[in-house]
C-alpha cells in the first residue's frame, strides 16, 4: 500500500515537471526540468521493481537510465552553450611534418 501511493506521487511530481519542461521559459528551465522527470522515471522505475517483486533487475535497469540520462544533459547543455559538441576544428587530412 505504501509503495503502491509512493508510485502515485512520484507521477503526479513527474506532471508537474513535464509542464515545467514544456512551459519553461528558458532553456535551462527546460533542462532542469527534463533532467528532474529522468531522475523521477529512475524512482518509478525502482519502486515497481518493489511493486513486482524483483527489485535486483529493475534497479539494473534503472542505473543504465541513470547513466545515460547523464550523459545527454551534459550534451544538451554543451550544445545549449556553444552550439556544438565542440567538433569546431577541421581534422587535417595531413599527417603534421
Amino acid at each position: 500500500m505504501i509503495l503502491a501511493s509512493t508510485a502515485v506521487g512520484l507521477l503526479i511530481a513527474m506532471a508537474f515537471a513535464l509542464t515545467r519542461a514544456i512551459k519553461g521559459p528558458t532553456v535551462y528551465d527546460r533542462i532542469l526540468a527534463s533532467n528532474a522527470l529522468g531522475t523521477k522515471t529512475v524512482l518509478i522505475i525502482a519502486v515497481l521493481g518493489f511493486l513486482v517483486g524483483d527489485p535486483g533487475h529493475y534497479i539494473d535497469i534503472a542505473l543504465m537510465y541513470v547513466l545515460i540520462g547523464f550523459i545527454g544533459t551534459i550534451a544538451v547543455l554543451k550544445v545549449s552553450e556553444f552550439g556544438d559538441l565542440g567538433q569546431t576544428q577541421p581534422v587535417d587530412s595531413e599527417p603534421p611534418k
